[in-house]
């Protein structure tokens, strides 16, 4: 039996911290949904198509090589709903600090009145990717900073030419 998880997020970019949480992931699923969230008031720097594309790119290999299956989708509704429509019985979440765990405890527990058949399981980010959010990293990329240190190579280059200065 194939056990799936459901990863979301709005990965604008892709980070370091995205991949940690995803290899912990592959210990608990055969199959990981990365179910990216489109959201009408939120404005992101890539569109969605790219991020899936960034995602499938640098996720690719790395569930391939623990032998785990990486599809990724778009979803805009509630994420129990998404893991039910993918057939996911994980709802995967990763936690930088105590204000994560926090806010992601209220959204589990939410999600648990709603779906009790979908399971929220917390990943503690790794020490050297703690600090790192996707928020920060596009404000170091606008500018004119560096950020291969906080996202995979192919992600930084697609920053650079999206925030190309004259």
């Amino acid at each position: 039996m194939t056990r799936t998880a459901l990863y979301t997020g709005s990965f604008d970019p892709v980070t370091n911290g995205h991949l940690d949480v995803l290899r912990q992931a592959c210990s608990v699923a055969d199959r990981i949904v990365v179910a990216i969230g489109v959201h009408s008031s939120k404005a992101p720097i890539f569109p969605a198509e790219e991020r899936a594309e960034m995602l499938r790119e640098v996720c690719g290999p790395i569930l391939q090589e623990r032998g785990v299956t990486l599809e990724v989708v778009t979803f805009n509704d509630l994420a129990v709903e998404a893991a039910r429509r993918h057939g996911a019985s994980l709802i995967v979440r990763g936690l930088r600090d105590g204000t994560d765990f926090d806010y992601e405890i209220q959204m589990a527990s939410m999600n648990a009145a709603m779906a009790p058949d979908v399971q929220t399981l917390f990943f503690a980010a790794s020490p050297p990717v703690r600090p790192i959010t996707a928020t920060l990293v596009r404000q170091i990329a606008g500018m004119g900073g560096e950020v291969s240190a906080f996202v995979p190579g192919l992600v930084a280059e697609r920053l650079k030419a999206k925030f190309k200065r004259p």
